[in-house]
Protein backbone atom coordinates (compact mmCIF):
# COMPACT_ATOMS: atom_id res chain seq x y z
CA UNK A 1 0.00 0.00 0.00
CA UNK A 2 1.23 3.47 -0.87
CA UNK A 3 0.88 6.81 0.84
CA UNK A 4 0.69 8.62 -2.49
CA UNK A 5 -2.28 10.87 -3.25
CA UNK A 6 -4.52 9.54 -6.04
CA UNK A 7 -6.36 12.30 -7.92
CA UNK A 8 -9.94 11.46 -8.82
CA UNK A 9 -12.15 12.65 -11.67
CA UNK A 10 -15.12 14.54 -10.28
CA UNK A 11 -18.31 15.77 -11.93
CA UNK A 12 -20.26 18.58 -10.25
CA UNK A 13 -24.01 19.01 -10.63
CA UNK A 14 -25.81 22.14 -9.46
CA UNK A 15 -29.54 21.56 -9.06
CA UNK A 16 -31.38 24.88 -9.22
CA UNK A 17 -34.23 26.60 -11.04
CA UNK A 18 -32.56 29.99 -10.63
CA UNK A 19 -28.75 29.63 -10.65
CA UNK A 20 -26.57 30.29 -13.66
CA UNK A 21 -22.85 29.83 -14.15
CA UNK A 22 -22.45 33.53 -13.34
CA UNK A 23 -24.10 33.40 -9.91
CA UNK A 24 -23.53 29.81 -8.81
CA UNK A 25 -21.60 29.79 -5.54
CA UNK A 26 -22.14 26.26 -4.23
CA UNK A 27 -20.98 24.38 -7.33
CA UNK A 28 -17.98 26.66 -7.62
CA UNK A 29 -17.18 26.10 -3.95
CA UNK A 30 -17.16 22.33 -4.42
CA UNK A 31 -15.14 22.51 -7.64
CA UNK A 32 -12.57 24.89 -6.16
CA UNK A 33 -12.11 22.77 -3.05
CA UNK A 34 -11.80 19.57 -5.07
CA UNK A 35 -9.15 21.10 -7.33
CA UNK A 36 -7.29 22.57 -4.34
CA UNK A 37 -7.21 19.04 -2.86
CA UNK A 38 -5.61 17.74 -6.08
CA UNK A 39 -8.60 16.25 -7.90
CA UNK A 40 -9.80 16.94 -11.46
CA UNK A 41 -13.16 18.49 -12.32
CA UNK A 42 -14.04 16.83 -15.59
CA UNK A 43 -17.52 18.28 -15.98
CA UNK A 44 -19.86 20.75 -14.29
CA UNK A 45 -23.51 21.26 -15.16
CA UNK A 46 -26.45 23.24 -13.86
CA UNK A 47 -29.85 21.57 -14.14
CA UNK A 48 -33.34 22.67 -13.03
CA UNK A 49 -35.06 20.95 -10.11
CA UNK A 50 -36.53 18.19 -12.26
CA UNK A 51 -36.19 14.58 -11.12
CA UNK A 52 -35.86 13.15 -14.62
CA UNK A 53 -33.32 15.70 -15.86
CA UNK A 54 -31.24 15.20 -12.70
CA UNK A 55 -31.44 11.43 -13.07
CA UNK A 56 -30.48 11.59 -16.77
CA UNK A 57 -27.29 13.56 -16.08
CA UNK A 58 -26.29 11.46 -13.07
CA UNK A 59 -27.01 8.27 -15.04
CA UNK A 60 -24.74 9.47 -17.83
CA UNK A 61 -21.95 10.19 -15.36
CA UNK A 62 -22.18 6.89 -13.50
CA UNK A 63 -22.07 5.07 -16.85
CA UNK A 64 -18.87 6.96 -17.77
CA UNK A 65 -15.83 5.00 -16.56
CA UNK A 66 -13.86 8.25 -16.38
CA UNK A 67 -16.08 9.69 -13.61
CA UNK A 68 -15.08 8.53 -10.12
CA UNK A 69 -17.23 10.91 -8.05
CA UNK A 70 -20.38 12.97 -8.54
CA UNK A 71 -20.94 15.96 -6.26
CA UNK A 72 -24.49 17.31 -6.50
CA UNK A 73 -25.64 20.43 -4.69
CA UNK A 74 -29.23 21.58 -4.33
CA UNK A 75 -32.64 19.98 -4.25
CA UNK A 76 -32.20 18.13 -0.95
CA UNK A 77 -34.73 20.12 1.06
CA UNK A 78 -38.41 19.44 1.67
CA UNK A 79 -40.23 21.75 -0.74
CA UNK A 80 -42.26 20.43 -3.65
CA UNK A 81 -39.46 21.14 -6.15
CA UNK A 82 -36.73 19.45 -4.06
CA UNK A 83 -36.20 16.09 -5.72
CA UNK A 84 -32.51 15.30 -5.86
CA UNK A 85 -32.70 12.35 -3.41
CA UNK A 86 -35.67 10.94 -5.34
CA UNK A 87 -33.73 11.30 -8.60
CA UNK A 88 -30.53 9.70 -7.30
CA UNK A 89 -31.63 7.06 -4.78
CA UNK A 90 -33.03 4.60 -7.39
CA UNK A 91 -29.64 4.67 -9.14
CA UNK A 92 -27.66 3.70 -6.05
CA UNK A 93 -26.32 0.19 -5.54
CA UNK A 94 -25.52 1.04 -1.93
CA UNK A 95 -26.44 3.97 0.32
CA UNK A 96 -23.79 5.35 2.68
CA UNK A 97 -26.16 6.08 5.57
CA UNK A 98 -23.35 7.40 7.76
CA UNK A 99 -22.77 10.32 5.40
CA UNK A 100 -26.20 11.89 5.87
CA UNK A 101 -26.21 11.15 9.57
CA UNK A 102 -22.78 12.67 10.12
CA UNK A 103 -23.47 15.64 7.84
CA UNK A 104 -26.59 16.53 9.85
CA UNK A 105 -24.67 16.12 13.11
CA UNK A 106 -21.99 18.54 11.88
CA UNK A 107 -24.58 20.95 10.48
CA UNK A 108 -26.35 21.08 13.82
CA UNK A 109 -23.36 22.98 15.21
CA UNK A 110 -24.06 25.82 12.73
CA UNK A 111 -27.77 25.76 11.97
CA UNK A 112 -29.18 23.94 15.01
CA UNK A 113 -32.51 22.17 14.48
CA UNK A 114 -32.85 23.44 10.89
CA UNK A 115 -30.59 20.52 9.98
CA UNK A 116 -33.59 18.17 10.13
CA UNK A 117 -34.71 19.71 6.82
CA UNK A 118 -31.63 18.32 5.07
CA UNK A 119 -31.94 15.12 3.11
CA UNK A 120 -28.23 14.94 2.28
CA UNK A 121 -27.42 11.58 0.76
CA UNK A 122 -24.41 9.59 -0.42
CA UNK A 123 -23.90 6.23 -2.03
CA UNK A 124 -22.27 4.15 -4.72
CA UNK A 125 -23.60 3.44 -8.21
CA UNK A 126 -21.70 1.42 -10.81
CA UNK A 127 -18.41 2.03 -9.01
CA UNK A 128 -19.00 5.80 -8.76
CA UNK A 129 -19.40 7.67 -5.49
CA UNK A 130 -22.30 10.12 -5.33
CA UNK A 131 -22.81 12.87 -2.77
CA UNK A 132 -26.03 14.91 -2.73
CA UNK A 133 -25.63 18.08 -0.69
CA UNK A 134 -27.86 21.01 0.19
CA UNK A 135 -27.66 24.03 -2.09
CA UNK A 136 -26.10 26.44 0.38
CA UNK A 137 -22.42 27.18 0.03
CA UNK A 138 -22.07 26.75 3.80
CA UNK A 139 -23.43 23.23 3.58
CA UNK A 140 -21.05 22.47 0.70
CA UNK A 141 -18.09 23.76 2.71
CA UNK A 142 -19.14 21.69 5.74
CA UNK A 143 -19.58 18.52 3.69
CA UNK A 144 -16.35 18.90 1.74
CA UNK A 145 -14.12 20.13 4.55
CA UNK A 146 -15.29 17.74 7.27
CA UNK A 147 -16.36 14.59 5.41
CA UNK A 148 -15.75 14.27 1.70
CA UNK A 149 -12.20 15.64 1.38
CA UNK A 150 -10.63 13.12 3.73
CA UNK A 151 -12.64 10.18 2.41
CA UNK A 152 -11.49 11.00 -1.14
CA UNK A 153 -7.86 11.00 -0.02
CA UNK A 154 -6.12 7.63 -0.27
CA UNK A 155 -3.76 8.68 2.53
CA UNK A 156 -6.54 8.99 5.14
CA UNK A 157 -6.27 6.31 7.83
CA UNK A 158 -7.58 3.99 9.10
CA UNK A 159 -9.67 3.79 5.92
CA UNK A 160 -11.05 5.85 3.06
CA UNK A 161 -13.35 5.49 0.06
CA UNK A 162 -10.53 5.59 -2.50
CA UNK A 163 -8.92 2.37 -1.29
CA UNK A 164 -12.25 0.61 -1.83
CA UNK A 165 -12.68 1.75 -5.44
CA UNK A 166 -11.14 -1.35 -7.07
CA UNK A 167 -13.68 -3.50 -5.21
CA UNK A 168 -16.85 -1.46 -5.77
CA UNK A 169 -18.03 -3.48 -8.77
CA UNK A 170 -16.82 -6.92 -7.74
CA UNK A 171 -19.28 -9.76 -8.00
Amino acid sequence: MTNTFIPLNIAVLVVSDTRTEADDISGKTLAERAVAAGHHIIEKKIVPDDIYRIRAIVSQWIADEQVNVVLATGGTGVTGRDGTPEAVRPLLDKVLDGFGETFRMLSYQDIKTSTIQSRALAGVANGTYLFCLPGSSGACRTAWDHLIKDQLDFRTQPCNLVQLMPRLVEI
